[in-house]
């Protein structure tokens, strides 16, 4: 047990989330075992198109963790770094799949660190079972209308169950 006076480790796991995935929570489950805090920050980027707006991506990334009693959800626009700020976070988790996005993440951190100083990147390996889950995969077998009704390719296998109704629907409104 650590001392009453030692600081809450405090980490922020930012994505678009449009839509949040299986990996995501695995990454959420496996991060919230790490730390006292984890914040989920869905990024409200304009340069990025997404399906979803902001406020809809955070209820089903709610939904999808509730179970979670330290995993906090949040919007923001602008720097991750000054939203790690806001929250007193020292660590920014990042989930990767592959080399290419190690060396993404890798400049990433560089430049967070930069703006940061207590910014530190924590990198989590995607499990395999998830290597081959995207958001843009999950989109692209929505437009495409393989949601959860067509037996052949089902968006089943790649967002969370308790969340996958509320996605449909939400995608019926668009």
């Amino acid at each position: 047990m650590g001392m009453k006076n030692e600081p809450q480790k405090v980490a922020v796991f930012a994505g678009s989330f449009d839509p949040f995935t299986l990996g995501h929570l695995d990454i959420v489950k496996r991060a919230s075992k790490l730390f006292d805090t984890l914040w989920i920050l869905v990024a409200e980027n304009a340069s990025k198109n997404c399906l979803f707006d902001s406020l809809t991506r955070a209820n089903l990334v709610k939904e999808a963790v509730a179970e979670f009693a330290n995993v906090n959800v949040a919007v923001h626009e602008g720097l991750t770094v000054d939203f790690m700020k806001s929250v007193e976070a020292s660590y920014l988790v990042r989930g990767v799949r592959g080399s290419m996005d190690v060396d993404y993440e890798q400049s990433v951190a560089w430049n967070n660190k930069t703006l940061y100083e207590k910014a530190e990147t924590v990198i989590l390996l995607s499990a395999p079972e998830h290597l081959s889950i995207s958001s843009s995969v999950v989109r692209e077998l929505l437009k495409c209308g393989r949601g959860a009704k067509n037996l052949n390719v089902t968006i089943q296998k790649f967002i969370p169950s308790n969340i996958l109704s509320k996605l449909l629907t939400e995608y019926e409104k668009i």
